[in-house]
């Protein structure tokens, strides 16, 4: 149950906020337009605030219901503008397309795709194989594991089986594009955790009891 005590706005007005803002291709100035129409006078820093607050706090209670992926991963890394330089997203999805993890990171390198690895394996478990491109840090970081753990991850460097991660790339990327860029590292990645958040319900990747639409996947994750 997350807690919503303190701010001078109901609960289902934050959720909705949140949501509209990691679910569409919006501005927080946009996003501000859009709540005054329905009635709601909220500043841009405000609903700002709140997707830093809640985005975390949601994403845990996601974690806790994401069902499990298959052992056949697809890994890849995007590039995303904070503070006018690249970073770098690192993304996993099955070969079904389901969304393993994901991790922003400052460099692109072996201990950069590592830190990803690890943290994708402690959430959903050793992979039986992993198919990358030509990246030679993703290549020397499973390599690491392995040597690591006497893991037997098999990598696969098969160009066409990882269109799939490439172009999951893009539903994320479509969303970023109008938010002109972030201002902090900690704001890019609580932002890319809650468009990443709702584009894993929309796959339909959260445990739910019969048909429920996305918007109420999401705001049943405050409890």
């Amino acid at each position: 149950m997350i807690e919503f005590k303190g701010s001078h706005f109901e609960r289902d007005v934050i959720l909705l906020a949140v949501r509209w803002y990691v679910a569409y291709p919006i501005s927080y100035r946009q996003l501000e337009e859009m709540m005054a129409e329905h009635g709601v006078e909220v500043d841009h820093a405000t609903l700002n605030r709140w997707v830093l607050k809640y985005v975390p706090l949601l994403e845990r209670e996601f974690r806790i219901r994401k069902l499990p992926v298959g052992p056949s991963w697809r890994m890849d890394e995007t590039y995303v503008r904070v503070k006018g330089a690249w970073k770098y997203l690192y993304r996993a999805v099955d070969k079904a397309g389901a969304t393993v993890d994901f991790l922003l990171t400052a460099k692109r390198d072996r201990k950069a795709a590592l830190r990803f690895l690890r943290k994708a394996i402690k959430g959903s478990g050793t992979p039986d194989k992993i198919t990358i491109d030509k990246s030679g840090a993703n290549t020397a970081a499973i390599s690491s594991h392995n040597a690591e753990l006497e893991a037997v991850i098999v990598i696969r460097q098969i160009k066409y089986l990882n269109n799939i991660v490439e172009q999951d790339h893009r539903a994320i990327k479509r969303l970023v594009r109008p938010m002109l860029g972030f201002k902090s590292f900690r704001s890019a990645a609580v932002t890319l955790a809650g468009i990443e958040l709702m584009h894993m319900i929309r796959k339909d990747q959260l445990q739910t009891t019969g048909e429920v639409c996305p918007a109420r996947q999401f705001y049943s994750l405050a409890g």
